[in-house]
């Protein structure tokens, strides 16, 4: 029986995981598109140059693929730590849209104040307040929303 439980808890993780990753990259696109006029492989490249540094920007597809592969990664981290936290810690099982909003908050505050700046992609120049408000929304919604929910629909069912 355990074993099943095992299964269903990587499923749940995966299509999470998906679901959330698939609709950060796609709000991260389209934000990036309207506010700047970046197409999706420019966005991509971004992401890979947390690996190959501004390289990356001169890279073709195959280093869009990688940005994507890195992106997913990212996507699933969160997720898994997530789906990890949610039956340790009560506080997770009160309010999912509440909870999934305040974890999007948490996943941009550390994503740009800790692992970007390790990462040599955030500059000295000031945060722009619409940018980090946009930033902030997404990974509140495509983010933190379908990983708390994902979780609350899973551990109810178990």
């Amino acid at each position: 029986m355990s074993g099943v439980v095992k299964t269903n808890l990587v499923s749940a993780i995966l299509i999470t995981g998906l679901i959330a990753g698939t609709m950060d990259i796609t709000g991260a696109c389209i934000s990036a598109y309207f506010t700047s006029g970046l197409t999706p492989v420019f966005v991509l490249h971004y992401v890979a140059s947390g690996a190959w540094g501004k390289e990356a920007f001169a890279g073709g597809t195959i280093t869009a693929m990688a940005g994507l592969l890195i992106h997913y990664g990212i996507a699933y981290s969160w997720t898994i730590l997530f789906f990890l936290a949610y039956p340790q810690l009560t506080f997770l099982h009160y309010n999912k849209v509440l909870v999934g909003i305040l974890y999007g908050a948490f996943v941009w505050i550390l994503m740009n104040q800790v692992i970007l700046r390790i990462a040599g992609m955030v500059s000295d120049a000031p945060i722009s307040i619409v940018k980090a408000v946009t930033g902030m929304f997404i990974l509140m919604i495509c983010i933190g929303l379908p990983i708390s929910l994902g979780a609350s629909r899973y551990y109810n069912k178990n």
